[in-house]
């Protein structure tokens, strides 16, 4: 199933190329708005989801490219393990994959991630993400799916 790497190199090229795309065009939190309850921003995150550990120093740069680091490669592990017939679970591996390196590169490149997509309703704003973050719901979800409906959740 190392073939689905294609998904993650895809998803790294996407990410990559918005996030290039969102720093030439826009200054810190400058805001543009495309519809009412959706903006694009240009937003630094030292942390991690929902900035967890963000303000923690500077320490975390290099435990989050770690983590991400054992992430992926366990997964791609996972991917090559994979029966041609758990197509769904290769999915969501090479879209995590994919994800989780586009942040990689943020984290090794900037020493923060670059986030820019931003829904809100009202006054009641979604943290900003990006495309790697959203590869890697995406992912977790195909994944969640496999796992209770798959093939692979029913083999002995």
């Amino acid at each position: 199933m190392l073939r689905l790497l294609w998904l993650s190199l895809l998803v790294i090229c996407l990410d990559q190329g918005s996030k290039l795309a969102v720093m030439s065009t826009f200054r810190e939190y400058e805001v543009l708005t495309v519809w009412p309850v959706f903006n694009l921003t240009l937003v630094y995150n030292t942390g991690a989801a929902f900035s967890f550990l963000s303000d923690a120093g500077g320490w975390q740069r290099w435990f989050f490219v770690t983590v991400a680091g054992v992430i992926a490669t366990a997964m791609v592990v996972w991917l090559a393990r994979l029966d041609r017939s758990e197509r769904l679970a290769g999915l969501g591996l090479a879209l995590v994959i994919g994800g989780a390196t586009g942040n990689l590169i943020d984290r090794l490149w900037l020493g923060k991630v670059v986030d820019f997509l931003q829904w809100h309703w009202h006054d009641w704003y979604w943290p900003a993400f990006n495309l790697a973050d959203s590869a890697i719901t995406l992912g977790v979800a195909l994944l969640l799916l496999d796992g209770l409906f798959g093939k692979s959740s029913v083999r002995e």
